[in-house]
């Protein structure tokens, strides 16, 4: 009858998956007459599968015969003596004996396994430098640890040819499918498991426990906090101080960790100290701009951080925004580029936001200005994605608005896409009605939003990458970040348009930015429709936009993607129904209960100064600050204090009737009354001039 320990071997055989490379690597090396490299030097972050890969090795040795010495620093003090004592023990040979010597003794192929390496780390250099070259050449070790070799291995010429370094990754997700598939995970859940996951191995045995023991129908992190507190303890197996852990949570949260960002989340002014701990860590990686940890160790982090103290989650992300924030006023291009992108990163956790965006760390991709000489490639990338029409128009608005159009090169200076942002305010009427885009656009502002003197409009008609045209890239990501540093750079900016050829694709993340589907600017070219999105940014100001996507960036959840109610809807008042809001607003100043009901109250003038949650009354005080500012201003001037005189003993601080006014300024009334009517225009054009501003 089988054992329990072959029970055991067959069990962990049939779970096996994946590590093709690495086990033809072994292998090849086993069979060689010569070993190619007498050292293999396996590393990455714990629960990767360091341990369950050398025991795969050892049962690629047993056809062969070939002998294996297992050992696991855990259970060896870090001392030559104790290691020697291991490999004694191994042998089954007594404390007088040498290990060297029974080593040598062997004229076979031979293979050392020594886990957790990580554990011997001040035994390093008695390894490299005195043991290893001691063993004869006919035996393989192989070394299993968190952290990649130290300088000493990589810096002796002798080293660099005899040693081979292995960095282990996760699985790929057609070998995490085969490990669920083997575990018996319900097949509905596998995308959930590997948007998780990431194809770490321990996560993905943990998630498929969950699952044998039958504790949930639907995985998600935020329900299974054993699992996450067990990986949080394979990647964090001791934090000196509470501070550490605060700046790992912080490196968790944002895309790229810098001195200066991590100084301003944690409120401290020397945290050197505190980075250089990060960047020793075995899940944290130095990038060319910072630091980052692994996707999965990342996940693990903020999901324990949610769960445990959502407060300081949401503080954390305040401290950052406010970084970025201030960084965006500082940069210009492609730095701003990046500073948008890392702040974009934020809303990462949200699942409206998180499949629509690529999150590499780096991009050889530079956003460049159009040239003549990109026409050709430009009009063929239109040709193939959206025909022979779409490309004919595409062509007729380079003529005429080229300064409009964003490129994107590769590494090589090649084309790889584009954006064609349309000014429709600067169109001719001709040119708007030659193409069924700004044709449909153009009439959707004239019927439920026109502009007003001095605003504009922009739609973004054509954008696109050359092999994967709209869907998820790059490109795409490069394309949208482009789309947020155009609503901050455009001045008077009333209205944005964003056609797609497939909206209902994006429907979950715009419904996020707030850009509202707008079937009523739909258009046809050839057989294909594009639906078009839209955003009023006399509605929902830039300000105001951002302070919305704020609120949300912190919640996780589906409901999140729905906008968010932000009061009374912000109205948009034309230039003449503005004026008539004035007259009424100067009549009755003096009477606030009159003015409930004045339009000026949802005016973008007066929401963008008042408190959020403001009611009605402190609008109302808010509207008259403005006036009596604005009134006041006028006496600057000379030629313009008399006009101010009239407005202030009629309207601000009224007299009983206009005839006592001219008398009280000691002017004809005529003329009194050609002072009240100017300063009435030029107090409006004060506030109108406030308002599209």
């Amino acid at each position: 009858m089988p054992s329990l320990s072959e029970h055991l071997e067959a069990v962990r055989q049939q779970r096996f998956v994946g590590r093709t490379h690495e086990r033809h690597l072994f292998e090849s090396a086993l069979n060689r007459a010569e070993l190619p490299f007498y050292v293999l030097h396996i590393f990455g972050p714990g629960g990767v599968g360091k341990t369950t890969l050398l025991g795969e090795f050892a049962r690629l040795c047993e056809p062969a015969q070939i002998p294996v010495i297992q050992l696991d620093a855990r259970n060896i003090e870090p001392s030559p003596e104790s290691f020697l004592e291991a490999l004694r023990l191994h042998l089954n040979l007594a404390s007088t004996d040498s290990p060297l010597v029974a080593l040598a003794a062997h004229t076979g192929r031979q293979v050392i396994l020594l886990d957790t390496y990580e554990n011997l780390a001040p035994l390093d250099s008695w390894l490299r430098e005195k043991f290893l070259p001691q063993l004869p050449a006919n035996i393989l070790t192989v070394i299993a640890g968190r952290h990649a070799p130290a300088a000493g291995w990589r810096t002796d010429s002798g080293w660099q040819a005899l040693i081979h370094l292995l960095p282990l990754r996760n699985l790929s997700p057609e070998e995490s499918r085969d490990y669920l598939i083997k575990r018996a995970v319900p097949v509905n859940q596998h995308q959930a498991v590997l948007n998780f996951t990431y194809g770490y191995p321990l996560a993905l045995s943990l998630v498929a426990d969950v699952f044998a023991q039958g504790q949930e129908l639907s995985f998600q992190p935020e329900t299974a906090p054993d699992v996450v507190k067990n990986l949080l303890e394979r990647f964090v197996q001791e934090v000196p101080s509470s501070a550490h852990r605060v700046a790992l949570e912080a490196c968790s949260l944002v895309r790229l960790t810098t001195e200066a960002l991590l100084a301003v989340m944690l409120d401290q002014r020397d945290v050197h100290e505190l980075f250089d701990w990060l960047r020793s860590l075995s899940f944290v990686e130095s990038g060319r701009a910072g630091l980052f940890p692994h996707d999965l160790a990342r996940e693990v982090l903020v999901a324990d951080l949610r769960w445990r103290n959502p407060d300081w989650y949401a503080e954390l992300h305040q401290r950052s925004r406010q970084y970025y924030t201030q960084r965006l006023g500082q940069t210009q291009g492609e730095a701003q580029h990046r500073v948008l992108f890392d702040y974009i990163f934020l809303h990462r956790d949200n699942p409206a936001v998180r499949p629509r965006f690529t999150w590499q760390e780096t991009s050889s991709l530079v956003t460049d200005t159009f040239r003549p000489s990109d026409r050709p490639a430009l009009l063929q990338i239109v040709t193939t994605h959206e025909g022979a029409a779409s490309a004919q128009l595409a062509d007729y608005w380079l003529e005429r608005q080229p300064q409009n159009v964003l490129v994107f090169r590769d590494i090589e200076q090649q084309l790889v896409g584009f954006v064609m942002t349309l000014a429709l305010h600067q169109a001719t009427a001709a040119d708007v009605a030659g193409d069924p885009g700004t044709q449909a656009a153009w009439s959707y502002l004239q019927t439920y939003a026109p502009l007003r003197l001095g605003e504009g409009a922009t739609l973004f008609r054509f954008w696109m990458a050359r092999e994967t045209y709209q869907a998820v890239s790059p490109t795409q990501s490069l394309i949208f970040i482009n789309f947020v540093q155009h609503h901050r750079l455009t001045p008077k900016l009333a209205f944005t348009f964003f056609a797609c050829a497939d909206p209902d694709f994006w429907a979950a993340m715009f419904a996020y930015a707030d850009l509202t589907r707008l079937p009523e600017a739909d258009f046809t070219i050839g057989e294909q429709r594009y639906g078009v999105y839209g955003h009023d940014w006399r509605v929902v100001s830039p300000m105001a936009w951002q302070e919305l996507l704020a609120q949300r960036e912190i919640a996780a959840s589906a409901q999140a993607a729905t906008p968010a109610p932000l009061g009374e809807p912000l109205l948009v008042l034309s230039q003449p129904a503005f004026a008539i809001a004035v007259r009424d607003l100067l009549r009755h100043f003096s009477h606030p209960d009159r003015l409930y009901h004045n339009p000026l109250l949802q005016s973008r003038l007066v929401m963008e100064r008042s408190p959020t949650n403001a009611n009605k009354a402190e609008r109302v005080a808010a509207l008259q600050h403005l006036v009596q500012e604005a009134a006041a201003s006028l006496q600057a001037s000379h030629r313009e204090a008399k006009l101010y005189r009239a407005l202030y003993h009629t309207y601000l601080q009224p007299t009983p009737t206009q005839e006592q006014v001219a008398e009280l300024l000691d002017v004809p009334f005529s003329t009194f009354r050609r002072h009240l009517k100017n300063g009435m225009a030029r107090l409006t054009e004060i506030l109108w001039h406030q308002e599209i501003s």
